[in-house]
Formats: structure tokens, C-alpha cells, sequence
């Protein structure tokens, strides 16, 4: 049986699809184009990129925020800055929300 969420949730080439998967331990993020197929970015906390900037947070919920900062910089080089937010069935709560909220402060409109 097919996964009806994906069905409504799809993202273009104007408006990229975020999804969001988080473990226990770490947060992923990537930016896919659905009608292409194809993943523009995709970032995780544990990125050696990325760790520069999570330095400073403490908790994973700090370091979700500072993840969805830097994910929104990068997705504004890549011409990204409408996105279509996939929160993967998770709760809007806890880390996924504060990644939403750091990729809201960093430029990305959703």
C-alpha cells in the first residue's frame, strides 16, 4: 500500500520539499526536487561542514536550531528560498520545531 502522505506533500523546482528525519541521537535534513527525483542538499548534524557551527549548542535542540541556520544559507546558494516543509510524521515539537524555526531565522520562506 502506497504512503499517502507523500501524495500530498511534493516538491518542485520553485518550491523544494524540506524533509526532516530525526533519531534519537542526531537530526538530517535534506531539500529534494520530486519531479526530478533528485536531492539538492541534505545535512546532518554530524556533517564536517556543519560541526563548526554547532560547536556552541549544548543540547540537541540547540544544535537542531543552529542545523536549520546553516541548512537555510546553504539552500539560499543553491537558489532555494521557497520550500515546501516536510516534517516526515513527526510531531511539530521539540527538535523538528526548532530546526523549522532555525531555517525560518536563517532566510527560508514556509
Amino acid at each position: 500500500m502506497p504512503n499517502k502522505r507523500k501524495k500530498r506533500v511534493f516538491g518542485t523546482s520553485e518550491k523544494p520539499r524540506l524533509v526532516v528525519y530525526r533519531s534519537l541521537k542526531y537530526i538530517h535534513a535534506q531539500l529534494i526536487d520530486d519531479t526530478k527525483g533528485s536531492v539538492i542538499l541534505g545535512l546532518t548534524d554530524k556533517s564536517k561542514t556543519v560541526v563548526a557551527a554547532l560547536k556552541d549548542a549544548k543540547t540537541k535542540t540547540e544544535k537542531s536550531k543552529a542545523l536549520g541556520k546553516v541548512f537555510a544559507e546553504q539552500a539560499k546558494k543553491k537558489g532555494a528560498s521557497k520550500i515546501i516543509f516536510d516534517r516526515n510524521g513527526y510531531i511539530y515539537h521539540g527538535r523538528v520545531k526548532a530546526f523549522a524555526e532555525g531555517a525560518r531565522e536563517g532566510g527560508l520562506d514556509f
